[in-house]
């Protein structure tokens, strides 16, 4: 549930702000509201957590050799700040060095047809009054030079000649034709240039080196990441306060309290004399969401964490509906008992390691839920690895409902022509689809049945009631149109209910104390409300997504099959087993992104927007002792 807030306002004496916020962050049971905190150390605060975090970055990207991978965490001796500042510097250098190496290399590749050269030997010469310069012109036009122009030849190819051009003023001679063009002498002798590749590239090394010693600080660095995090945070409250100005001033700063907790927080405020009051949020206040669920429903927090989506104050709930809807829908899409054995054997595995170090990662307890939700969707459908159930134990069929055609592709079927196996395969996918289509009926009624109780005591809930008979009639028009239409005839009610569900959600969507205005605002935008009624039949559809997508995983886990089987007999079968390994290991993470793209949708898409839902939340983030990230 989306646990009940107040709005509480605290005042103090603004000589006390530093005090008073001290003992606030140490209750850490007020989530501020936002504040923009200014002044000079705000910005050294910032500027110098910034400096260790991308220092941390820094060694956090380096890939370390095998000898320094387990190497143990190291603490770092003197200023972290001055760690991070010589981390950075170091990047820098290197990167400068790099640079350098680069133009080098091309400045030497650039004169590599003119062997060593060396500008001190050039000046030592002008100073001669023996000015040379460094030319090239096309070969058939070197032998067709000018009497009067004294040259060198240096070399040539199949299209240049080389040569230096001998001047007492290094001017170019004007009798000098057009094709010659000149060479621009280096800053440095080639010799240096090699010299300083070899110097930079031994300075790199070092710089490396250095850098993957330092990897070992990370855990350090990131310990005093958080301190500065807390620094700035404390910092940025403490400057942007609003206070008063003059003697005896106050200060005040307002912010939101689970309800549970605000006797806390108004005795805190009491033993320290600070004005307060608590009241329930206004409609149009921006209050964080805090979830309160059972230890089984929380399972689902790891991916609504990483989808960062979170329930808008006013919105509801739906953490527990979310998580048995995407393990189905996992469930679904994975379609492999075999894959969901590989699945709950990691998350247990995971369980058991993270017990070992204290607490283990929520992330893993729904990994084994989603992996047991997949071995049961592949036991009752007795697909394993992708395997010809023909193939597969006796028990293993005993276990599953393979001589119920509405489950699995690959059910046993024996006495029968071609054509009928060819029609009984049909039915099997016409019943998954029915499977598809009725899970969305009841995912999308569940939307409209918590409408329903939510307005229970308004007209407005009338309007959720159409919408609930539009879904009934919708899912037999789907029946009707996308199944078969022979099978299942639309009943002669449909079309009435839809019309009518039509009518009510037309009259009362926009309800709210008066029929007219909410039938004239309907009327304002009646695109979008028979838009509506397409969108509830897309919806619908939308769901055979879960067959299409668990055929497909299927059809190449056989094809895997197929391919590895004929390997698997003869010399090469090392190469059948790598292909099994490499072609189910491919499988399942295209079942992954399938999961994200698909599963996830119909929970934040399809279900959360028959719910009227944003997801316009953000976190419940008290200001306390423990950086919120």
């Amino acid at each position: 549930m989306i646990v009940p807030m107040k709005k509480v306002f605290l005042i103090v004496l603004e000589s006390e702000r530093k005090e008073a916020l001290k003992k606030l962050r140490s209750a850490g049971l007020v989530h501020l509201e936002a504040i923009q905190g200014i002044g000079a150390e705000l910005t050294t605060l910032k500027g110098k957590l910034s400096k260790m975090e991308d220092a941390c970055q820094i060694l956090s990207d380096i890939k370390l050799p095998k000898d320094k991978a387990k190497a143990p965490a190291a603490e770092v001796s003197g200023d972290m700040l001055e760690f991070a500042e010589n981390v950075v510097s170091l990047v820098e250098q290197k990167k400068a060095l790099e640079n350098k190496i680069i133009q080098n290399t091309v400045e030497i590749e650039r004169l590599a047809k003119w062997g060593d050269v060396n500008p001190e030997d050039f000046a030592y010469l002008a100073d001669k009054n023996i000015c040379l310069s460094m030319y090239e012109i096309p070969a058939a036009k070197y032998s067709s030079l000018p009497e009067d122009i004294d040259t060198i030849f240096v070399n040539e190819d199949k299209s240049n000649v080389r040569f230096l051009l001998i001047t007492e003023d290094g001017k170019k001679p004007e009798s000098l034709p057009a094709e010659a063009f000149p060479i621009v002498m280096p800053a440095v002798s080639s010799e240096e240039m090699r010299r300083d590749i070899a110097e930079s590239r031994k300075t790199i090394a070092s710089i490396e080196a250095e850098l993957i010693n330092d990897v070992a600080c990370v855990p350090a660095l990131k310990k005093a990441i958080g301190q500065a995090a807390k620094d700035v945070e404390f910092e940025n409250v403490f400057s942007g306060m609003e206070k008063e100005d003059g003697e005896n001033a106050l200060a005040w700063l307002t912010g939101f309290v689970p309800a549970e907790n605000v006797d806390s927080v108004k005795k805190l405020a009491e033993e320290a004399n600070w004005g307060f009051a608590a009241v329930d949020p206004a409609d149009d206040d921006e209050v964080p969401t805090k979830l309160k669920n059972n230890k089984f429903v929380s399972l689902i927090y790891p991916v609504t964490d990483f989808l960062g989506t979170v329930p808008g104050y006013q919105e509801y709930d739906i953490s527990g509906w979310f998580l048995l809807f995407f393990g189905i829908f996992f469930g679904m899409i994975f379609g492999d008992g075999g894959y969901g054995l590989i699945i709950t054997l990691a998350g247990l595995i995971g369980i058991l390691k993270g017990a070992g170090k204290g607490k283990p990662a929520p992330a893993m307890f729904l990994l084994t839920f989603i992996g047991l939700v997949t071995v049961l969707w592949g036991m009752v459908t007795c697909t394993w690895f992708g395997i010809d159930v023909a193939l597969l134990p006796q028990w293993l069929k005993d276990l599953s409902l393979t001589n119920v055609p509405l489950f699995g592709q690959n059910f046993a079927i024996s006495n029968v022509t071609s054509a009928e196996s060819e029609e009984m395969a049909n039915l099997v996918s016409q019943n998954l689809q029915v499977f598809c289509f009725t899970l969305a009926l009841i995912q999308l009624c569940i939307a409209h049945l918590k409408g329903i109780f939510r307005n229970i005591k308004s007209p407005k809930m009338l309007a959720d009631l159409g919408s609930l008979g539009m879904m009934f009639g919708l899912y037999f028009v789907v029946l009707n149109m996308v199944v078969d239409g022979e099978r299942f005839p639309m009943p002669s009610w449909t079309i009435p209910v839809i019309g009518g569900g039509f009518a009510l959600s037309f009259i009362f969507a926009n309800y709210d104390g008066s029929i007219g205005a909410s039938i004239l605002e309907s009327c304002k935008n009646i695109v979008s409300v028979l838009l509506g009624v397409v969108n509830n039949f897309s919806d619908i559809v939308s769901y055979i997504r879960l067959w299409a997508v668990g055929l497909a995983g299927s059809a190449i886990s056989q094809t895997v099959n197929g391919m590895a089987g004929g390997m698997l007999g003869g010399a090469i079968m090392c190469a059948g087993i790598l292909l099994l390994f490499f072609g189910h290991g491919l499988n399942m993470v295209l079942n992954v992104l399938s999961v994200i793209v698909h599963g996830v949708r119909l929970n934040t898409l399809e279900f959360s927007g028959h719910l009227g839902m944003s997801w316009s939340g953000f976190k419940y983030e008290p200001f306390s002792e423990t950086v919120n990230k």
